[in-house]
């Protein structure tokens, strides 16, 4: 099990249960690929974003707020993502972040690198 410290640094993990046991995994190169995705839906605030990845991976994936905003700004500088301030539905002003062109690319790219890389872990795991 990695120490606690290195989850934040990394922004993303899973986390498993075997044999009662709670254990954590760091996601290292998939933050990017997650937020473009979920952004592919349709413009979030940085908690919307949150919350999608968690309940949509069935509370395994977490994103660290500490992470996801420098994760955001990155994205933004990179022009794959723009940004605006609007008030959310609990009537508080929050930042909504909306995937462009150039940020749909960059999602296709990382899809097919990510698709390239679990195939081939599958295919060391698989090795008989």
């Amino acid at each position: 099990m990695f120490p606690a410290h290195r989850f934040l640094s990394l922004g993303i993990y899973a986390t498993v249960f075997r044999m009662g046991r709670m254990l954590s995994k760091p996601l290292q190169g998939s933050l990017n690929l997650l937020i473009l995705k979920t952004l592919n839906r349709g413009p979030l605030h940085g908690y919307g974003i949150t919350n999608h990845i968690q309940q949509i991976s069935g509370d395994v994936l977490q994103v660290e707020e500490g992470s996801l905003y420098p994760a955001l700004h990155r994205m933004e500088q990179e022009g794959w993502i723009t940004s605006e301030w609007a008030v959310s539905d609990t009537n508080r002003r929050v930042r909504y972040y909306k995937l462009t062109a150039k940020g749909k690319k960059q999602l296709f790219r990382e899809q097919d690198e990510w698709r390239e890389v679990t195939a081939a872990v599958a295919r060391v795991l698989n090795f008989v």
